[in-house]
């Protein structure tokens, strides 16, 4: 087999395109993830309350973005939303929101199972201290429900940098598009993707790495023996 790498690395415009693109994936990764995170952690502290109604609703929610999947979402958010309401986003801002929605269905799910697995114990004790339920929640349950549910976030968060491929079908530039576009000009399609493949790998250890590190910091009672 013959294979043409040198096509692709000795082309600088093709190596910007793949330095932008992958800057560009990891970007929407992170926002996404934050934004994400913040309305999962809403519907996951509505579904521990108290009030029926709003369970119910934010239980349905979660049950129907799990249920969608993200390309029929972000179709519908790029091109369905702009016709029902009439507004103009750039593709990435679609993008950006279709897996901020799309990964809070999963984030909330994983934070609820945290929260729910929380001991009696902790909580009582908190309440024989004399601590207001509001306190108790974001004081006590809360960081013992996210360290103890870490490592699945973890997984859920490569797990949506990988995802980000999808966005290219909207014509946002991210790292698969980049390769598209080089693989149409080169016609090396089995190298492109090999590059690609090797790219996605790299920048999910980055992410792995990083997120060990914010996971010591945060939490480092759960490394002492």
């Amino acid at each position: 087999m013959d294979l043409r790498f040198f096509e692709i690395y000795r082309n600088p415009e093709y190596l910007i395109l793949l330095g932008k693109g992958a800057l560009l994936s990891a970007s929407l990764t992170v926002l996404a993830a934050l934004f994400g995170l913040i309305i999962a952690f809403a519907l996951a502290a509505i579904r521990y309350g108290q009030v029926p109604v709003l369970k119910w609703i934010a239980a349905a929610y979660v049950e129907f973005i799990r249920n969608t999947p993200l390309i029929v979402q972000l179709f519908f958010i790029a091109f369905g939303l702009p016709m029902l309401l009439g507004y103009e986003w750039p593709f990435w801002a679609h993008a950006l929101l279709s897996l901020s929605i799309n990964f809070s269905g999963y984030f909330a799910e994983i934070l609820r199972a945290g929260l729910e697995s929380t001991g009696k114990g902790q909580r009582e004790a908190a309440r024989a201290l004399g601590l207001k339920p509001p306190v108790i929640f974001f004081l006590v349950i809360t960081p013992v429900a996210v360290a103890s549910m870490f490592a699945s976030l973890n997984s859920q968060f490569i797990f949506l940098f990988l995802t980000t491929g999808i966005i290219s079908e909207i014509g946002v530039a991210d790292l698969t598009q980049s390769g598209l576009y080089i693989d149409s000009r080169t016609f090396r399609t089995f190298e492109v993707f090999l590059v690609l493949t090797g790219l996605y790998i790299l920048i999910s250890m980055l992410f792995k790495t990083a997120l060990a590190v914010i996971e010591r910091v945060l939490f480092p009672w759960k490394f002492v023996r």
